[in-house]
């Protein structure tokens, strides 16, 4: 310690006086000036004099900040980079209400279960049936439903899991804001008033341009919160009810076009001036939308929907099929059948170059005619199917269960989700437990 300390000060002790040569530097520049200046040489001689000072000497920098302009807008704090997770090229996942999420002695299982098995993703309600938005939200109107208190946290929490959390934002069958914005719903011929379908529920009219704000809004939200992918769900008009008594008022085409023009306006305004990460998006349509070329009398066809979205989850739970679907007289009796058909279907149909026959467009025209279009060719894995894990209108085994995924699996594609309203998934449970 002493010998190093004895180095440094005969190192300091050499270092020339800055004072003492800058002075000298000065004189000797203005005596040779003033020399000089009669010579002719009086300019070119000053700017190199003042070139080599301010080589020599660099400017001062200070570091004062002058007060601010009390009249002027605060400075605001930058807008913080919100991780995100890559999208698997496999997407197993399971469905998380929201009720589920905001209870975290709930929420822990269905983590764990994740942890533990080959899923590696959750869908995470943004905004349930019920119209109630789940997260912190500047835009979204009061709810009655259950919501998350803490969820950047939840959202953290998944992500240092590796969890891809895939964000399920409810559209169109929203009772929350038809209350609030009753003009904007689909109205009632028979009454005043926004029309209900059986169950007592209202829609948005797929028209409504407010509404679509709204939901921007909503994704927009969700996305900087750390949400990976936003999933769109009842992007329909309604069915399950008196349907000759719903009027569309803000409606100003066919329900196909509508719904087009909607998921175009979506798709862009969401991903709009998104620097950071760019949201990935995905439609939930009923699954025979992928056997049939009409609009289910809902406007939903996979041709209008699959230049949009990212990925395209049809809804093809073997209990909502009709009963000789395929020529099965029990569709709960068939699922491996049920799947596999209508995934095949779905394949087929995003990989071809042309549209099969709309019906709805040539009988618009007044024409027989087939109207079939070009379209661009898709990557098929864009198809990501919903499947079943609850028990309706029979119990689903594991055996049914299991059978599911290989339809899937066996029709060429790699990713699917499950949907249990319950967040048991007793039946999955045991498939992944073998």
């Amino acid at each position: 310690m002493g010998n190093n300390a004895k180095i440094s000060d005969r190192a300091g002790s050499r270092r020339p006086k800055p004072r003492r040569y800058g002075l000298m530097l000065a004189c000797a520049a203005a005596f040779l000036a003033v020399g000089l200046y009669f010579s002719g040489w009086s300019t070119s001689i000053a700017i190199a004099l003042s070139g080599a000072y301010d080589t020599l000497v660099p400017p001062t920098v200070s570091f004062d900040r002058a007060d601010p302009d009390p009249e002027s807008e605060p400075l605001l704090p930058p807008k913080p980079v919100v991780e995100h997770a890559p999208t698997p090229k496999e997407v197993k996942a399971v469905y998380m209400t929201q009720c589920y999420g905001g209870t975290p002695s709930l929420r822990s299982g269905l983590i764990k279960l994740v942890n533990n098995t080959e899923l590696n993703s959750i869908v995470l309600d943004l905004k349930d049936y019920s119209g109630t938005v789940s997260f912190p939200s500047k835009v979204a109107l009061e709810g009655g439903g259950c919501t998350i208190s803490d969820f950047r946290d939840l959202i953290k929490q998944m992500h240092d899991n590796n969890i891809y959390v895939i964000g399920r934002l409810t559209v169109f069958q929203d009772p929350v804001y038809t209350k609030a914005h009753p003009e904007e719903a689909v109205q009632s011929v028979s009454r005043n008033g926004p029309w209900k379908d059986r169950k007592g529920l209202s829609f948005v009219d797929v028209g409504s341009s407010a509404f679509h704000s709204y939901i921007i809004a909503l994704a927009r939200e969700g996305h900087d919160l750390g949400v990976d992918e936003i999933n769109f769900d009842y992007v329909r008009y309604p069915s399950d009810g008196d349907m000759k008594d719903a009027e569309y008022a803000h409606s100003e085409g066919s329900h196909p076009e509508m719904l087009e023009k909607f998921f175009k306006k979506l798709s862009e305004a969401v991903r709009a001036d998104q620097p950071d990460h760019m949201p990935v998006l995905s439609a939930d349509l009923f699954g025979m939308t992928t056997t049939n070329t009409d609009d289910l009398n809902i406007g939903q066809v996979l041709e209008r929907t699959l230049p949009y979205f990212d990925y395209i989850a049809p809804m093809v739970y073997p209990s909502h099929y009709p009963t000789g679907f395929h020529g099965y007289k029990n569709v709960n009796a068939n699922s491996y059948g049920i799947v596999h058909f209508s995934m095949s279907e779905s394949v087929r149909r995003t990989v071809a170059s042309t549209t099969p026959v709309e019906a709805l467009a040539y009988e618009r025209m007044g024409t027989s005619t087939p109207a079939v279009y070009k379209k661009p060719v898709y990557d098929k894995q864009k198809m990501r199917p919903w499947l079943q894990d609850f028990d309706y209108p029979v119990a689903y085994t594991p055996a049914m269960v299991q059978e599911q995924i290989k339809a899937t699996h066996d029709s060429g594609l790699n990713s699917w989700m499950f949907w249990d309203p319950a967040n048991r998934y007793d039946s999955l449970r045991q498939v992944l437990s073998q």
